[in-house]
């Protein structure tokens, strides 16, 4: 699988020109719509550089062989240079996050003063992410079951000792907890505010470690802060002696793990069935396992998701 990376060099170039025709809102593949849905031999499977997006882009390539697709991987470190080239059809597939992804789409269309339209409501979630994809000629396919949202851990024998299992726990324990996280904690409706509003925890400050770092979870680690920032699929809570607090109030977006396609080239059924197989499977916390393999074990990522599928009989 790392000769199909090679080939990032010459379309990188490619999407940078394409990134660099655009000024502003545009919608690059809109006269495609109507067209019938594309099938094409060959698929491009974008990933955007980190070890998760590496691990579904693998998985995405392997599904696709398997069904008869010739494929490859291009790697791409931010949204803003692959998602024009999943538009314009140098990318055909792309792993994605609903919410995160429907507000990004959101500000490209109607500028970065919308208001957001993901939400902890999946339905409500997809249906905006999709009336936003399907002008620029792009179609999302349906959400699994594995979901990458901020989280909030805090230490096993903290957990324990106040015996806390959720959110709810913490704000009805009347317990003053110092967060480690991000400086922009302090603003974000997800964060301190929400944390306040909705589950009623006595945030006394925010210490700016930033999200899920080794230095923010060494602090809850040693005491200094009660709870971290992070991810539902951090595979590396364990190490520290971390457990996360479920978020029964729903107070996170629907950042539920989604494929999204070039319509004109990778919009059949065909397409959809072979990563559809994937979402009966795949949870978050099987995802979490995935990350610490390659993260923590240092295994390749091609290896861990070929092994993956296989024990879960996806791959013939």
């Amino acid at each position: 699988m790392r000769s199909l990376v090679r080939r990032a060099g010459a379309l990188v170039g490619g999407v940078l020109l394409a990134v660099g025709c655009t000024g502003g809102p545009s919608l690059e593949n809109q006269g495609e719509v109507t067209a019938p849905p594309g099938d094409s031999k060959h698929l491009v499977i974008g990933s955007a550089g980190f070890t998760e997006s590496d691990l579904l882009a693998t998985m995405y390539a392997l599904l696709l062989k398997d069904a008869g697709y010739g494929t490859q991987i291009l790697s791409v470190a931010n949204r803003e240079l692959y998602e024009p080239a999943l538009e314009s059809g140098q990318i055909d597939v792309v792993p994605e996050y609903a919410a995160t992804f429907a507000d990004w789409l959101n500000a490209k269309t109607n500028g970065a003063d919308a208001a957001p339209v993901g939400s902890p409501d999946l339905d409500a979630t997809m249906k905006a992410l999709r009336d936003l994809a399907r002008p620029r000629g792009l179609v999302v396919l349906d959400a699994g079951r594995a979901v990458d949202q901020n989280a909030f851990a805090v230490a096993g024998t903290y957990a324990t000792e106040h015996r806390l299992k959720t959110l709810s726990d913490l704000g009805a324990s009347g317990l003053k907890v110092r967060l480690a996280a991000g400086d922009e904690c302090v603003q974000r409706p997800y964060c301190e505010p929400g944390l306040k509003k909705v589950y009623g925890i006595d945030i006394t400050g925010v210490d700016p470690k930033g999200v899920g770092t080794t230095q923010s979870k060494k602090a809850v680690q040693n005491g200094q802060d009660q709870m971290v920032l992070t991810t539902t699929t951090d595979a590396t809570l364990a190490d520290f002696g971390l457990v996360l607090l479920a978020d029964d109030k729903h107070l996170q977006n629907a950042d539920y793990i989604v494929p999204v396609v070039n319509r004109s080239r990778a919009g059949s059924d065909r397409v959809a069935t072979a990563l559809g197989a994937l979402n009966s499977v795949l949870t978050t916390a099987d995802l979490a396992s995935l990350n610490q393999q390659v993260d923590s074990w240092r295994r390749l990522p091609e290896d861990v998701a070929r092994s993956y599928l296989e024990d879960k009989g996806l791959l013939k």
